[in-house]
């Protein structure tokens, strides 16, 4: 790498600096993967990592894929910040999703079929059924997938049909002709989405195992001669096409979102081709042929060995009552004061409080609402969400709130990838029930995550705040890890009103007391916290960062990290996925670590925490280190200025940074390492270690 370790006017634009983000994202996927072989992970749940792992790589293809391909057409000269072009970029990211998806098909085929078969958790191929099974299968193809399953004879009358996003299908070559004369040779077949990807053998019936399986793929194979009858079904070949998912709505030419959104999502599952899955024995006239419908290149050509849509594998892990294979259950702990204290209200009056999901439960979140619902003295609710979740116990205190004559406000999200129709469905639920809903700032997603309710108390009003690093949604607070804080501090409390009087109303920006928010205080408050240290690092005195995020992306933040490096300041970096700062290198980033923690729970929550010579800020965000988050999203970043709860989150950030055993080092290349332990060595694992000390 040419940088000069010696020159302090390194110019940190230099490309070589910067990891490109979509391969970084790759390298997520390897991790997560790297699970599915991990012996100390029970088997199902090793099953469900590569299922995690598959789903992963198909939104890569229909979001990241997708708009660099869209970059190449519109400007293919435009350089990213590791100075690649669209181009180069996807031939990049050709290669390495190759072999991911290869290794992923060896981890299933060679590593957890065997696994699985030992504990009796089998998938029976075609050639091995015996004749009960056999029997069984074709009263199963008779009655439950013969009436729904429509093949489209391919001529002049029967044009190539238009597959849908990710589905199922089969290309089917035949000989021989029909009742009226007809046969171009092929034909394609799809897969109604609803039906299940692998069916379990009933034991009584077929004298199988307890867990027997057959993929839907094989039944359809062995029986695709009664779909033409008659006719010859000389190859049935699967193959899955991924489409662009992502979709544009014009900000400039919007008169009501709702209805642009609706409108989009009418054609998600119809977008560009991105990439197409074919079984690896599919003969090379046929692939050629898909190819060719598809307008797709060999570099988008994926021949897997195995079914084309390994992600519904997950369906076993629900199919199967087998406890000592999964996860041990814990029960959420709930915090001493809101355990001791039932009137949620009063117990945030004495302290703030601080949740750290899912080791600590959700529901004081839900109750907060739930309260607040039934408290004559509750005036006001407004809440923000980005996703929920269907039948949310959220919504419906809000619902409750609204009908027992509240003021309800809510500000949806309706553009949360993948949960859109969800948030639309959401909203004329909450417009039913007289919720004032509105859909924030057009051109600016609101992902902050906040709930103010205001109570009247004696004479004053006084507002109570929920301010979190991920979503209001009950589910995902079991398996993702956040923080959420209970306040009613006056300043922070009008802050919150005042983000909220921006997403639902007109005016200019106000001062904040204590937040910072994006687009307008984030990133210049981040960045000039960040020099503050460099600044503190020169002079001699006590500097440190440390950082939790999900992503770092943003170039100006980058730099900022890499000129405090150079100062001196000592820089830990927690980041679960996307990292495009390049750590170890002499004379820029030498004084950077940068780890990833991969383990039963996804690392979601974002904090920062800033030495400030003796004088620490802690502070816990919504928001990524990404362009998106600093300048297209409302987001907000809270203080933790409770001492005992600042210090409490350091303790957690304290075991993230001695875990050594589900942590991987990004090294200087980009690539991920776990470094073995030394003889020993106590093993420390984060996420072990705060479920043993929180659960209840």
């Amino acid at each position: 790498m040419d940088i000069n370790p010696t020159d302090p006017k390194t110019d940190l634009n230099k490309p070589e600096l910067y990891i490109n983000r979509d391969l970084s994202l790759l390298e997520f996927n390897k991790r997560v993967l790297a699970q599915a072989k991990n012996t100390s992970v029970p088997l199902l749940e090793r099953l469900n990592y590569l299922c995690i792992s598959c789903s992963n790589l198909d939104e890569f293809f229909e979001v990241r894929v997708a708009s660099i391909i869209e970059m190449a057409s519109i400007d293919p000269n435009a350089i990213s910040a590791d100075g690649t072009t669209p181009q180069e970029q996807l031939a990049k990211i050709g290669v390495h999703a190759q072999e991911l998806v290869a290794d992923q098909y060896v981890v299933l085929n060679e590593i957890l079929i065997p696994e699985l078969a030992k504990e009796n958790i089998r998938f029976i191929r075609r050639k091995e059924w015996t004749k009960a099974q056999h029997q069984w299968l074709t009263h199963y193809f008779n009655e439950e997938l013969l009436p729904i399953l429509t093949p489209v004879g391919l001529d002049s009358a029967h044009p190539f049909p238009r597959i849908l996003n990710k589905s199922l299908n089969f290309i089917v070559s035949l000989t021989g002709k029909d009742a009226f004369g007809r046969n171009s040779g092929r034909a394609v077949l799809q897969a109604p989405r609803g039906l299940p990807r692998v069916i379990q053998l009933p034991p009584e019936e077929t004298k199988s195992g307890p867990h027997d399986f057959v993929f839907l793929s094989s039944i359809i194979h062995e029986f695709i001669n009664e779909l033409f009858t008659g006719m010859n079904v000389t190859g049935c070949y699967q193959f899955r096409v991924t489409r662009n998912s992502d979709f544009f709505v014009d900000d400039d030419a919007i008169d009501d979102l709702l209805l642009a959104v609706q409108g989009e999502l009418a054609m998600r599952n119809y977008g560009d081709e991105v990439r197409l899955e074919i079984d690896a024995n599919c003969p090379e006239d046929k692939v050629s042929f898909l190819l060719e419908r598809f307008r797709l290149s060999r570099d988008r050509l994926f021949l897997v060995n195995g079914p084309v849509n390994l992600n519904r594998l997950q369906e076993v892990n629900d199919l199967l009552d087998r406890p000592e294979l999964k996860f041990q259950p814990f029960k959420p702990s709930i915090p001493p004061q809101l355990a001791k204290d039932k009137d949620i209200f009063a117990a945030i009056r004495k302290n703030d409080i601080l949740l750290h999901h899912p080791f600590e439960s959700f529901s004081p979140v839900v109750e907060f609402l739930r309260q607040a619902a039934d408290d004559p003295d509750v005036l006001v609710i407004k809440q923000t969400l980005y996703r929920t979740g269907a039948e949310s116990p959220i919504v419906a205190a809000l619902i409750k709130a609204a009908r027992a004559g509240k003021v309800v406000t809510v500000v949806i999200e309706l553009r949360a990838r993948f949960d859109e129709k969800a948030n639309i469905d959401l909203a004329s639920k909450l417009q039913e029930a007289a919720v004032h809903v509105v859909y924030g700032v057009v051109g600016y997603k609101t992902h902050a995550k906040m709930c103010l309710v205001l109570r009247r108390e004696g004479k004053d009003l006084r507002n109570y705040v929920h301010l979190g690093t991920g979503n209001y949604h009950p589910r995902t607070a079991q398996i993702y890890t956040d923080y959420g804080l209970f306040s009613c501090d006056k300043e922070l409390g009008e802050d919150v009103r005042r983000v909220f009087a921006q997403l639902t109303s007109l005016g200019k920006v106000t001062k904040l007391n204590k937040l910072l928010q994006s687009p307008f205080t984030l990133h210049k408050g981040l960045l000039e916290k960040i020099e503050r240290e460099s600044n503190h690092a020169k002079n001699g005195k006590a500097a440190k960062i440390i950082i939790q995020v999900n992503a770092i992306v943003e170039e100006q933040l980058i730099q900022a990290l890499y000129r405090a490096s150079q100062a001196g300041v000592e820089i830990k970096l927690i980041v679960r996925g996307i990292c495009c700062l390049r750590p170890g290198v002499p004379g820029v980033s030498e004084n950077i670590e940068v780890r990833a923690v991969i383990g039963r729970f996804l690392e979601h929550a974002r904090i920062y925490v800033f030495a400030n010579d003796g004088h620490q800020e802690v502070f816990a965000s919504s928001a990524d280190l990404m362009s998106r988050n600093m300048f297209k999203r409302v987001e907000v970043c809270f203080p933790i200025e409770s001492k005992r709860l600042a210090a409490r989150i350091l303790h957690d950030l304290n075991l993230y940074l001695q875990d050594n055993s589900q942590v991987w080092f990004l090294q200087p290349d980009g690539s991920y390492r776990q470094l073995p332990r030394n003889g020993g060595e106590k093993t420390v694992q984060a996420q072990t270690l705060l479920l043993c000390e929180l659960q209840a």
